[in-house]
């Protein structure tokens, strides 16, 4: 069985405190680690401090050295992190190598950025007083980030948080999920070989009790979290005056218009909807149906549905596998019986074993349902029709959350109402709400969150501006 050390200001150690990771297919322990304690957390909170003005004065070439060194080191290691990410998350392999993948791009797209960081002259004469003024715009580090990131990405939304920290020149402390720490204390690994000052990264799994501290300290300038809704505007609620950045996802929307291609809708759909289980943060949770293709839709729906294969993760084949842990598919199974006992119908699936919940579509659902109103966050999708493109939008727009939306149609006037009338952070056109490239801004507003991330836009937010006025 393999150990992985924790990784504390710039040191690789152990602790009194064990943490079995276990593989949730399966349920057998797949490595063991260790919970830092707080002198752990206040030691890499120190090296951090220590290193901050090395890395604010670090050379733009050496940022991209660094960071394209750690990216041509993840790829040469692909095999091994998809198998990690594989036995730490139930993580299909197909998906697994998707989210190395991507994780190499971020850092790609991170050490690109790292050479051309933001900077404006601006022109101070626009009143007499400014006359023979100009001003430059620079930004500078904000200084420590906490970064605190996810079970369903462990990989990639950890990357999201380190790659533009590095580029930036802000020392970052990361707290993995205690359910999937073992992929980024093996990317501890590879970042401890580059030439970063030893404490410029800490990667460390910590109890909620000790994780708090990376809320309420002062010290750190930071704070950038991707989780639940609940815990995330509860974390900027006791963020004192540091700058958050909020990633909390939602129950995404899908219009499926009469203009688009059913075929391409129906297969797009299908991975919106099911990809990791739904476990996906603009995983398509509701999709609208324009009632002149709803029967034709909703068959061929239902017959891609019931071929996907589930299984092994660590099989190629599988294309979905089990849920993080039992008690979350006993909580999707609530909310499908709940919307069941309230009217709804289940056109297939609908039967949990164990940590498996089987895909499932649902009709005759409303808006107030669980599984209409929250973030489902399982292998479940409601469908149902509209007569009209406003009501399609309206219906959307329901409820509290706003990340993500998709809209398949070939009507450039009900594209260019989507963009103008979706209350959304991203609308994205003849695909599902679930596509996302790492390096375009992405982030929601109302509950689904604050700030943005997408390495070019955390970079911004990671730094502060500041004017020098000159004559000029």
């Amino acid at each position: 069985m393999k150990q992985f050390l924790i990784y504390a200001g710039g040191e690789f150690k152990n602790t009194n405190n064990i943490l079995e990771v276990i593989n949730p297919y399966n349920n057998e322990v797949v490595a063991t680690t260790y919970l830092g304690s707080f002198e752990d957390l206040e030691f890499s909170i120190e090296k951090a401090l220590e290193v901050k003005k090395a890395l604010k004065e670090m050379p733009s070439y050496l940022r991209y050295q660094i960071l394209d060194q750690i990216a041509r080191e993840l790829e040469l290691q692909k095999t091994e992190f998809s198998k990690i990410l594989c036995l730490e998350s139930g993580k299909p392999w197909k998906y697994a190598a998707g989210e190395v993948d991507r994780a190499i791009q971020t850092f790609r797209v991170a050490a690109e950025e790292s050479k051309r960081l933001p900077m404006e002259f601006i022109s101070l004469d626009w009143t007499p007083s400014g006359e023979g003024k100009e001003g430059i715009v620079k930004y500078f580090p904000v200084g420590l980030v906490a970064g605190i990131s996810p079970f369903n990405f462990p990989l990639n939304l950890a990357v999201h948080k380190i790659a533009p920290a590095i580029a930036s020149g802000c020392p970052i402390v990361l707290k993995p999920s205690t359910l999937t720490p073992l992929s980024t204390l093996a990317l501890a690994e590879i970042i401890h070989n580059t030439m970063l000052p030893r404490g410029a990264v800490s990667v460390l799994p910590l109890n909620r009790e000790t994780g708090n501290y990376l809320v309420t300290d002062d010290r750190i300038k930071l704070l950038s979290f991707t989780g639940s809704p609940a815990v995330g505007w509860g974390m900027k609620n006791r963020a004192g005056k540091k700058k958050v950045i909020l990633e909390l996802g939602g129950n995404a929307g899908v219009i499926v218009t009469g203009s688009c291609n059913v075929d391409d809708a129906v297969k797009k759909c299908l991975t919106g909807a099911f990809s990791y289980s739904g476990q996906v943060c603009i995983h398509a949770q509701r999709i609208y149906v324009e009632q002149s293709i709803f029967e034709q839709f909703t068959n061929a729906f239902l017959n891609a549905v019931r071929a996907l294969k589930s299984g092994n993760p660590l099989d190629p084949e599988t294309d979905i596998s089990v849920m993080i842990d039992e008690g979350n598919a006993q909580r999707v199974e609530a909310w499908v019986n709940e919307a069941v006992d309230g009217g709804a119908t289940v056109l297939c699936g609908g039967v949990r074993k164990g940590a498996f919940y089987e895909p499932t579509v649902l009709v005759e659902t409303k808006s107030q349902m669980k599984v209409c109103a929250l973030e489902i966050f399982g292998p479940v999708v409601t469908l149902e029709s509209f007569d009209n493109f406003d009501e399609a939008i309206h219906n959307v727009n329901s409820g509290n959350f706003g990340l993500q939306a998709g809209v398949f149609t070939n009507n450039i006037s009900e594209m260019n109402a989507a963009f103008r009338d979706l209350d959304v952070g991203g609308v994205i056109i003849n695909d599902v709400p679930t596509f996302r490239v790492d390096h375009m801004p992405y982030g929601g507003i109302k509950d689904s969150g604050l700030g943005r991330e997408g390495v070019k836009y955390a970079i911004k937010e990671m730094m502060e501006e500041k004017i020098l006025v000159k004559s000029s």
